[in-house]
């Protein structure tokens, strides 16, 4: 079956505060892939992954994610095209002062889930999938920085996206736990969830193949 891919961009240029900051980038990325992003700091893959969660606005060229047009999406259309994509950032931006359930519970009503056992019960699965069921009653500073990832990843999942942006996920975690939350995004794209991962942790690549996509002042050059 031939499946379209979830991203597709063609000769995608970016400007932030008028200075080219991506430039002629194509990319085409196909159901449960698992990608890498590599490049030096400020060699634009921060600013890529911005663009395909349609904070970046895109000046020139074509580009679609998740059936969306990003050259064309309007500001109403942003919120449920971030329910197709889970994002994880490096530095997990959990609600401190909420429990592991509370954060996802408000990500869900923000996203328009009302049924509380049908949020329970989600809840549950995606805290199960990433290997720490019984932590939801936890505050974030009650769990390691690998569960807090863990709890992130939960999170990006709630809503069964089509692919999952993740920027530097393990870049405050050490090596050992930095293999256990790769794993768990490796896991992920097996069951069809593209993953995109933005990383500087080459070992990572030798432990858990997947496809390179290197970055170069803005470009992609390979």
């Amino acid at each position: 079956m031939h499946n379209n891919p979830i991203i597709s961009l063609e000769n995608v240029s970016v400007f932030r505060k008028n200075i080219l900051t991506l430039s002629e980038v194509n990319l085409d990325v196909m159901p449960g892939e698992f990608l890498y992003l590599v490049g030096k700091t400020g060699s634009g893959k921060s600013s890529l992954l911005k663009t395909l969660y349609s904070e970046l606005p895109i000046e020139e060229g074509s580009a679609s994610i998740a059936g969306y047009d990003l050259t064309k999406i309007g500001v109403k259309e942003i919120p449920f095209l971030r329910r197709k994509l889970g994002i994880v950032f490096q530095d997990f931006q959990l609600l401190t002062d909420r429990s592991i359930n509370e954060n996802l519970e408000f990500v869900m009503h923000a996203t328009g889930w009302k049924d509380d056992e049908k949020i329970d019960k989600r809840t549950d699965e995606v805290l199960a999938s990433v290997g720490i069921p019984a932590k939801g009653y936890k505050l974030p500073h009650e769990l390691s920085g690998g569960e807090q990832q863990r709890a992130c990843i939960a999170r990006a999942l709630l809503n069964s996206p089509e692919i999952i942006l993740a920027d530097e996920p393990t870049g405050n975690l050490d090596p050992d736990t930095s293999d256990e939350i790769i794993n768990v995004l490796y896991d992920i794209s097996r069951q069809g969830t593209a993953v995109l991962l933005a990383t500087h942790n080459y070992n990572l690549i030798e432990k858990f193949p997947g496809r390179v996509i290197r970055m170069d002042r803005g470009r992609v050059v390979a």
